[in-house]
C-alpha cells in the first residue's frame, strides 16, 4: 500500500489543468468556479465542460491499482481535474454530493466516458478499462458546482448532505 505520507482522510491528492487536451499538469492550487477550474480548458466541448461537466474527479487509488496492473496512467493523465484520494470509489455515483475544503461544493452527475485519447496510457490501447459500461466502479465522473472556491492538494473531501 501507497498510504505513507498521506492524510489520514479523504482529500485532494492532485490539481490538474490543461489548455485542451491530455495528460493535465498539477497545480498548486484552483479556483472553481460554475464553469470550472481556471486555467482549464477542454478541447471537445461536445462531450466535455459546461456546468454539468465543470469538474472531472477520478481517485487515485483506482490510478494505483490501473499501474500495478501495468499500465502508464497518472494522476491527470486521463483528463481528470481532482484527483482524490481515501473514498471507496465504487460507492460514488451521480447525486451524490462532496464538500472539498473549506468552500467547494460539489454534486456529482454522470460518469465520464473515456475515449480514444487514454488509449496511450493502457496496456494493448485498452481505454475501456476505465468505463462504467464495461468495469463498473472504474470510471472518472462529472461535478456540478454547487459553491465555488479555493482548492489544494490536502484540503479534506467530506460527503455533504448540503442545500441547494
Amino acid at each position: 500500500m501507497r498510504s505513507a505520507g498521506r492524510p489520514p482522510y479523504p482529500h485532494v491528492h492532485q490539481i490538474s489543468v490543461s489548455d485542451g487536451g491530455l495528460p493535465k499538469r498539477p497545480v498548486l492550487e484552483a479556483e472553481i468556479t460554475e464553469q470550472g477550474l481556471a486555467g482549464d480548458r477542454q478541447r471537445n466541448l461536445k462531450v466535455h465542460g459546461g456546468p454539468d461537466r465543470a469538474v472531472c474527479l477520478y481517485s487515485l487509488e483506482l490510478i494505483e491499482r490501473l499501474q500495478d496492473e501495468g499500465h502508464t496512467i497518472d494522476p491527470g493523465s486521463a483528463g481528470e481535474n481532482l484527483t482524490l484520494a481515501g473514498l471507496e470509489w465504487e460507492t460514488l455515483g451521480p447525486g451524490l454530493r462532496l464538500a472539498i475544503g473549506p468552500e467547494v461544493r460539489l454534486e456529482l452527475t454522470s460518469y465520464c466516458a473515456p475515449c480514444e485519447w487514454n488509449a496511450r496510457w493502457f496496456r494493448g490501447g485498452r481505454y475501456s478499462r476505465i468505463s462504467q459500461k464495461t468495469n463498473p466502479g472504474w470510471s472518472r465522473l462529472y461535478a456540478r458546482v454547487l459553491q465555488g472556491g479555493m482548492v489544494r492538494p490536502g484540503d479534506e473531501v467530506r460527503f455533504d448532505a448540503g442545500q441547494g
